[in-house]
């Protein structure tokens, strides 16, 4: 598993974007059977707008796109993801026929790794022989000094074994990176998995011993000692677990930054050999550290002396064909597809064979895939188009920020200044990262992702102790998202993203606004909400409020978090409020500021309405079409209890009821569902 972080915050958990103003030549189109405008198939009639504006927008179009068995969630994210998969695949198709290609060029390393990843008859003959080696590393550990050794190279190479090690700007400091020790270990999504006691989440637990016991036994254990063995694993991720922070207070910047040198940790733990973990992972002079969750790592020094030599091998054993099994023989493969996608998310089928690889070679050199994807859909004209959409969402947010009636001169400079200072990324890097240490080859997938995991590592951790690199990007150019990064104060959309029906210069205005434009605004609002607005213009963790303006801005995100504690998700299973604020404060911010910027670019204008919809009804059907999407229960289950994003519904109706503007384009009435009273009503930006 990743390092799970708050920062570098996304518009969605599936996918993210951009976009807005003055949007240059944009054409008018009906949307009946235009394909640039709005399709009104897929809206439902038969629901008013002004009581369920989510099934008014999307109903049609989700009627008509189940999700497919495949996977475990399919919206309109989904399909734009799957337009640049078939781009991708043509791509890497290629090159994997092109056997010819100069031996470390882009072409002979993303065709030889999709190559490896399609010759499923190597794979299959293989069997477990490429991890054989790290089987036989972890049945040699004799002591504590060993175990920990191994632990340190099995995470170099992509297992999430005890805990999680990286690096990232310094939060005080952001010109400088350090490195990063974060809790983690876990088999199961999230701490709160191992502790619910509800019926489901019992048998879910039940599943997951089931399913580490049968992965012992396709590792050749006796079936008894396998189950002996997942009782052991289960045990010591229940004690990991226990300290374990939640997700929702991982948010809160302040409470996980704990800066340390190595006197400080070797005082915080003396089992855990700090200097000795540097020396494995291949940098001993690493002097600074910030240890997120100090009090995980604490209870990780007390296992090391708690738990046998033996229970923590099979645990390292269980943390390496957890990570290898994707890329593995069918029997391992298929064993973590029941579990990790039927199982947690209600997934029927595998995807094909070639999207899997699709997204592994991107994964794994998605710099090199992305030069190749950027030559065919990204020219340098729709870079500078959106470049300046962005500066047109910028403007519009800078012009909401000198008007906010409950913001005080002081801190209104300070959020005028970081709005200025935001860095701008788009479609894909000034500079394109460097793969020539990293060995592709045909003869083996999993070795192929064990070098990728471990060139990644070796390239992150050789950054600690230098100035950062503000070229860096954090997604690939294919990757139909985006994100603002608080420590870089920097918004970045690559050019997966934006491309119909997210961006489109030849849509009308409205939908552009409503759409993109909400999007471009969302990205910015993260800067100022509860989590990104605690850094300043420059990334650093410093309080740029008075006390009296944070007080204000705390009591209208307080009714963020009650307003989506009160959304059901399923019987018995409400939002987390407190783990959606930031996606939520930054959705209603988003929509606000580029209704904003919509009014501005259509001022004076005598815009006649389409399809019946005036240009208002057209900007918050453009939000609300994004947001179509088809989720299977197990996956609305791991996300609410999870992630950081609420449900699509709740993203089109929460901020919709908030906004008179939205009342006013319907002619909804006080008293409508899709109309909050005036005293509950949220607004921040």
């Amino acid at each position: 598993m990743r390092m799970r972080r708050w920062l570098a915050v996304a518009l969605s958990s599936v996918v993210p974007i951009l976009l807005a103003a003055a949007l240059p030549n944009l054409s008018v189109h009906s949307g009946g059977t235009d394909s640039h405008g709005f399709n009104l198939t897929d809206l439902d009639t038969t629901c008013k707008p002004c009581t369920d504006f989510y099934q008014y927008a999307t109903g049609g179009w989700r009627f008509h796109n189940p999700v497919p068995p495949s996977y475990a969630d399919w919206g309109r994210f989904s399909e734009l993801a799957n337009k640049n998969e078939e781009t991708l695949h043509d791509i890497l198709d290629a090159a994997a026929k092109d056997r010819h290609a100069p031996k470390g060029s882009i072409e002979q390393k993303i065709g030889d790794f999709y190559g490896s990843c399609m010759d499923t008859a190597r794979i299959e003959s293989q069997g477990i022989k490429p991890i054989q080696p790290e089987l036989d590393r972890i049945a040699a550990i004799s002591n504590q000094s060993s175990l920990q050794t191994e632990m340190a190279h099995l995470q170099s190479v992509g297992a999430d074994a005890m805990f999680q090690f990286s690096s990232e700007p310094d939060f005080k400091d952001s010109s400088q990176v350090v490195g990063v020790a974060f809790q983690g270990g876990l088999g199961l999504p999230d701490r709160d998995y191992y502790f619910r006691d509800d019926p489901d989440s019992k048998q879910l637990r039940d599943k997951y011993v089931a399913h580490v016991t049968r992965m012992f036994v396709l590792m050749g254990d006796a079936r008894d000692a396998a189950a002996a063995e997942a009782g052991a694993v289960m045990a010591i991720e229940t004690q990991l677990a226990q300290a374990s922070t939640k997700s929702e207070d991982l948010r809160d910047p302040a409470a996980n930054y704990h800066r340390m040198d190595p006197a400080q940790l070797k005082s915080m733990t003396t089992k855990l050999s700090w200097d000795a973990y540097f020396r494995e992972v291949g940098f001993p002079n690493i002097n600074a550290v910030n240890v997120a969750q100090p009090r995980f790592f604490q209870q990780l020094d007390q296992m090391l002396g708690s738990v046998s030599l033996s229970d923590w091998k099979t645990y390292l054993r269980w943390c390496l064909i957890n990570a290898a099994a994707p890329r593995l023989s069918s029997k391992f493969d298929s064993e973590d597809f029941a579990f990790y996608s039927q199982t947690l998310q209600g997934v029927k089928d595998q995807q094909p064979r070639w999207k899997r690889c699709v997204g592994a070679t991107d994964g794994n050199l998605g710099e090199a895939l992305g030069q190749k994807y950027v030559e065919k859909t990204f020219p340098p004209q729709a870079k500078a188009a959106a470049l300046q959409m962005v500066h047109n969402l910028i403007a519009a947010l800078h012009a909401d920020i000198e008007t906010l009636s409950w913001m005080g001169p002081d801190t209104r400079k300070q959020a005028l200044a970081k709005l200025d200072a935001i860095t701008l990324k788009i479609g894909y890097p000034d500079k394109w990262r460097d793969y020539s240490s990293y060995p592709v080859t045909r003869d083996s997938y999993a070795l192929n992702a064990f070098q990728g995991a471990l060139f990644e590592f070796r390239r992150n951790l050789a950054q600690i102790g230098k100035p950062v690199d503000r070229t860096e990007w954090g997604i690939t150019p294919p990757t139909v998202n985006a994100y603002y990064n608080p420590t870089m104060n920097e918004i970045v959309f690559p050019a997966g993203i934006l491309q119909p029906p997210f961006f489109d210069p030849k849509a009308d205005e409205a939908l552009n606004y409503g759409g993109i434009g909400a999007v471009i605004g969302h990205e910015m609002t993260h800067g100022f909400d509860d989590a990104g607005s605690q850094f300043d213009a420059q990334g650093n963790l410093k309080n740029w409020w008075t006390p009296e303006d944070r007080k204000n801005f705390e009591e209208r995100a307080a009714c963020i978090v009650q307003q989506f504690d009160g959304y059901v998700v399923q019987p018995g299973l409400n939002e987390n409020g407190k783990l959606v604020e930031g996606e939520s404060i930054a959705d209603l911010g988003g929509i606000t500021i580029a209704h904003a910027a919509f009014e501005k670019a259509i001022e004076g204008k005598n815009i006649a309405p389409i399809d019946g919809m005036t240009p208002d009804q057209r900007f918050f059907l453009g939000w609300a079409r994004l947001w179509g999407d088809n989720m299977r229960p197990e996956r609305e289950r791991l996300l609410t209890n999870s992630d950081p994003h609420p449900m699509s519904r709740f993203r089109v109706n929460g901020p919709m009821s908030n906004l008179p503007e939205f009342a006013s384009a319907y002619s909804c009435k006080q008293g409508d569902p899709m109309v909050r009273p005036a005293g509950a009503r949220c607004r921040i930006w």
